[in-house]
């Protein structure tokens, strides 16, 4: 019968568990220890005695294999570095679960910072993940202006052509395609516009593709019908007070584009204020669909982003470029649907519009 090795003396509490107090218990060595933890080649040389004594110690004092050492093997940190607007952004949400989705399927982990929209936060965070060692970057929603640096990063949302950058975007020629025609069809020809912020990194290119879309229809466009959004909020107050600004101008606009669902919320609680009903007297379309525009009252007719399938898709390629597996272009375009819901109807010519002061 074999002779079993007597065992040293257990850790103190408190006292941090490695492979070397493993060991000192055991009276084993610490490569013997992390042969059977990891299940490494060659364990099968080690007799099951003393396998299972490694594995009743590493129970019974809790013991977890080092990540840090685990990454120096592999020369992985299995961690990407995750940049959003806010967290509590109902786009930048959904797109992260999708992102987070794809992330835990392949065992990686995520690092996340909201950077509000400053640009001094956006150029320092990059350089924070990395050090920390992340693989690679993903920016939801993020204007970025310049190269990151080496390692692969995915944009979504991206509209600038950036060395190592890949694109996840929208098409947005054909989302205002979907908004415009639909107002149009419904016989809609005073339509207003609500243009994004600079800080957005959707604002340019969705105002473009309107305006060019609106040239198609040839709607006419007058000064009063647009604005400017000026608050960095990710509330409904970002479209209350530039709705109010379009009713005050004077404007008889009977449709207004709204640059997200948050901003036509606000939107209509403005309207509302001014003793304007919708879609009755002003139709309204949003932007995204995100998961309250079917619930607000009148639900939101609106442009769909898949956000969810948008993070995944994200996630899947950001993954592929760090090992290597495959090769994409600067963008990448996802397809809007058009929803239409309880926001949008003709407009009523026989109506007269009454405003509350």
């Amino acid at each position: 019968m074999p002779k079993r090795i007597k065992q040293g003396a257990a850790p103190q509490p408190g006292q941090p568990i490695s492979l070397r107090t493993l060991g000192e218990y055991l009276n084993l060595s610490p490569a013997t220890i992390s042969l059977v933890l990891n299940n490494a080649p060659g364990v099968r040389s080690i007799p099951q005695e003393t396998r299972d004594r490694v594995v009743e110690a590493a129970a019974k004092f809790d013991y977890r294999p080092s990540f840090f050492a685990r990454s120096l093997r592999k020369r992985q940190t299995f961690t990407v570095g995750v940049l959003v607007p806010e967290l509590s952004d109902s786009y930048a949400s959904q797109v992260l679960s999708g992102v987070e989705e794809h992330l835990l399927e392949e065992g990686y982990f995520y690092l996340t910072a909201s950077h509000r929209r400053k640009p001094d936060l956006i150029e320092e965070y990059p350089r924070l993940f990395m050090d920390r060692s992340v693989e690679g970057f993903i920016f939801i929603d993020t204007a970025l202006e310049k190269s990151v640096g080496s390692l692969p990063a995915i944009a979504v949302a991206g509209h600038q052509k950036i060395d190592g950058v890949t694109n996840v975007v929208l098409d947005q020629k054909r989302a205002a395609e979907l908004a415009l025609r639909h107002l149009y069809q419904l016989g809609h020809r005073k339509i207003a516009f609500m243009r994004g912020g600079s800080h957005s990194s959707d604002a340019d290119d969705r105002w473009e593709c309107l305006m060019t879309v609106a040239r198609d229809l040839k709607l006419q466009i007058p000064p009063e019908f647009t604005v400017q959004l000026k608050l960095r909020v990710s509330t409904p107050e970002l479209g209350f007070e530039p709705t109010n600004e379009l009713i005050q101008r004077g404007g008889d606009f009977t449709a207004l584009v709204c640059y997200n669902d948050i901003a036509a919320i606000g939107a209509i609680r403005a309207l509302m204020n001014h003793g304007l009903q919708v879609p009755n007297d002003v139709s309204i379309v949003g932007f995204d669909d995100i998961e309250s525009a079917a619930f607000h009252n009148p639900s939101l007719t609106t442009i769909r982003q898949p956000l969810h399938q948008m993070g995944t898709t994200a996630a899947r390629i950001l993954l592929q470029r760090i090992r290597g597996q495959a090769t994409f272009p600067d963008f990448v375009p996802i397809h809007p649907e058009l929803i239409i819901r309880e926001s949008t109807c003709p407009p009523n010519p026989r109506k007269t519009r009454t405003r509350r002061t």
